[in-house]
C-alpha cells in the first residue's frame, strides 16, 4: 500500500492546494500529517498565500482520508475548526509491516529519541530539512516542509511505497529516497 507523509503547511492556501493534487495524483491510500497545519509562528516569514481559514476548508474536504498528530504551531482553538484529531504529540502506525513513530518532532526527534525498538522508524517534521537516513537501529524520517522549506531544500513531502520511502518536489522529482528493507518488519 501506498501512504503520503507530510508536515508544515504553515496555512498556505497554495501548498496545501498543491499537496491535495499530488496526494490525489499519487493514489495513496493516507495522508498522514506530521503538524503545524494551520499557524507560521513567530519566527517564520509568511509562507506564499496564508490563508488558514482555506486551509481549514481543503482539509476538512479530505477529513476521512487524514491523520494527522500536533504540531508546537496547533493550540485547542485549532480542533474547534478541524474536523479530524489533530491534538496528539504522536501516533504510531505499523505501515507495509514497518512500525512508524509519528510526531512533529518538537518534543520527539534524533536528539530526543521515544522509546522504539530497534527497527523502529522515527518520522517528524518540525525542522523543515527533509532526512532520510538510518541512524543506528533506527531509520530517521522527515519528508521536509510543504511550505517553509529550509536548508536550501525545495518544498517536499513524502511517500511510502511498500518499503521505499521517497521524499519528492511538487513538480514529481524525488529528491531523497531510502529502502526500509532493513526496518523490523511486525507480523501479527
Amino acid at each position: 500500500m501506498k501512504y503520503m507523509f507530510a508536515s508544515d503547511i504553515h496555512g498556505s492556501a497554495y501548498y496545501c492546494r498543491k499537496l491535495l493534487e499530488a496526494y490525489e495524483a499519487s493514489g495513496a491510500e493516507r495522508l498522514i500529517l506530521l503538524g503545524d497545519l494551520l499557524y507560521h509562528g513567530p519566527r517564520n516569514d509568511l509562507p506564499k498565500e496564508y490563508a488558514p481559514k482555506e486551509v481549514i476548508s481543503m482539509l476538512n474536504g479530505v477529513k476521512q482520508q487524514l491523520f494527522a498528530v500536533r504540531g508546537n504551531c496547533e493550540a485547542e482553538v485549532d480542533q474547534m475548526v478541524l474536523e479530524f484529531p489533530v491534538m496528539a504529540d504522536y501516533a504510531v502506525f505499523v505501515l507495509n509491516g514497518l512500525t512508524f513513530f509519528a510526531t512533529h518532532g518538537h518534543v520527539f526527534n534524533q536528539d530526543q529519541m521515544p522509546p522504539l525498538k530497534a527497527g523502529d522508524i522515527l518520522i517528524h517534521g518540525h525542522t523543515h530539512i527533509l532526512k532520510a537516513e538510518k541512524a543506528g537501529e533506527h531509520y530517521i524520517l522527515n519528508p521536509g516542509s510543504v511550505s517553509i522549506p529550509k536548508g536550501g531544500n525545495p518544498a517536499t513531502y513524502a511517500v511510502l511505497e511498500e518499503h521505499q520511502f521517497r521524499i519528492m518536489d511538487f513538480d514529481g522529482n524525488v529528491v531523497k529516497e531510502v529502502s526500509l528493507d532493513g526496518a523490523s518488519i511486525s507480523r501479527a
